[in-house]
């Protein structure tokens, strides 16, 4: 069924989806540009314990850098699809890993926490803004029948930079200090430009559609019209849309808070820098193997992907809950334990989350819809983990 509504909304000049292909060289720069957005900003909690020593803030003043760069990276994705629609993914996706790598490169040179609220936050996550949906939305236009599991490949990228980075982080910090850090998590950023020419638009723009139509008939259309045309405004009043993307912003509110606060967490309770770090690294794993165990679920039809959805996001909750109560009186094992499964479903939910707009809204608006959620959800990505710092 939902198959048959995609293909009644399909748009004028599109062209039927692969799903198989060059698709795959553009899973894998999804790959890699998930890995350099959400997996680096899943292991700055490395960092941060760093940043409060040296700046002698609270951990909630510093938990603003992950928010802000977060709260970017969904606040400005509207601007980043509008791009996309009107210039094609690929311009959109290396313009945003130029301005991801200059954010951590500045980052680098601060001086006050301000300082890292601007680069890292400001700069680095209005990079990833440009970056992150148009990528997924050029994944989802090479796929049908196999999305989900082309989303939850490429997504795999978050999982296993997760595991890597934030041992590889704290081995950066102990050998080059936090400004030298920094600095190479700026070169590493700067391969989201590589992946991005990966990237090749099945359809083209509406840049070069609204040309052709307006040679055509009036040969005029108003500033107005061309700009709820790029960011798809007209969502603002799909009772559906509006709904999903409420619910998607309550759990984005908790899902960033073990990557913000628990290394910080374990290192209270008395474990080692580096059983800390292994905490969250080992969330990778099993995250890993929750997007493709999700995607290939999903592609089964045996249950709706909205379905599957609510069933993970209600075992991230409860798995979040038992995050703090498993660290108590110092059982590390107890706490391991509870990050693998929160890491499992974290992961088994992520790609879900993406893969259902397409049937609410249609794959027409499916791009102006991604940007629109990213917009929509920022709120829980800015408060969550503030709110829940001392």
């Amino acid at each position: 069924m939902a198959m048959q509504q995609e293909k009644k909304h399909q748009p004028v000049g599109a062209v039927e989806a692969p799903d198989g292909g060059w698709g795959w060289a553009v899973v894998v720069a999804l790959f890699m540009v998930s890995a350099l957005v959400f997996g680096l900003i899943r292991s700055l909690g490395v960092f941060f314990v760093e940043f409060v020593q040296y700046f002698g803030e609270s951990a909630q003043a510093v938990s603003w850098i992950t928010s802000i760069g977060v709260a970017m990276q969904q606040l400005l994705s509207p601007i980043g699809t509008a791009a996309c629609n009107a210039y094609g993914a690929r311009r959109v996706v290396m313009m945003g890993g130029v301005l991801s790598g200059l954010g951590f490169m500045l980052a680098s040179q601060a001086t006050t926490l301000t300082h890292l609220y601007l680069t890292m936050g400001l700069i680095s996550g209005s990079g990833w803004a440009l970056v992150f949906t148009p990528t997924i939305a050029s994944v989802m236009e090479y796929f049908s029948t196999r999305r989900s599991l082309a989303m939850g490949l490429g997504f795999t990228g978050v999982g296993l930079s997760s595991f890597v980075f934030s041992p590889l982080f704290q081995y950066l910090v102990d050998f080059y200090g936090w400004r030298g850090a920094l600095l190479i998590l700026g070169g590493l950023s700067f391969n989201i430009v590589a992946s991005g020419a990966l990237i090749r638009p099945l359809r083209t723009t509406k840049v070069v559609e609204m040309s052709k139509s307006n040679s055509v008939s009036d040969g005029y259309m108003s500033f107005f019209s061309r700009s709820c045309e790029y960011f798809e405004l007209s969502l603002l009043l799909h009772r559906g849309f509006i709904i999903y993307s409420l619910a998607v912003t309550c759990f984005n509110a908790g899902y960033f808070i073990p990557y913000v606060h628990l290394v910080a967490h374990s290192r209270l309770v008395g474990f080692s820098e580096f059983q800390a770090a292994f905490v969250i690294s080992s969330t990778g794993v099993t995250d890993i193997l929750g997007r493709v165990v999700s995607g290939w679920a999903s592609d089964l039809r045996y249950l709706r992907s909205l379905h599957l959805l609510t069933i993970w996001t209600a075992l991230v909750g409860l798995f979040l809950l038992l995050l703090p109560l498993c660290s108590l009186q110092g059982h590390y094992a107890g706490l391991l334990a509870v990050s693998l499964a929160y890491g499992f479903c974290a992961g088994a939910m992520t790609p879900l989350v993406f893969s259902v707009v397409p049937e609410i809204v249609g794959m027409d608006r499916m791009v102006g819809a991604l940007g629109l959620l990213q917009l929509i959800e920022s709120v829980g990505g800015l408060l969550g983990a503030p709110l829940s710092g001392k």
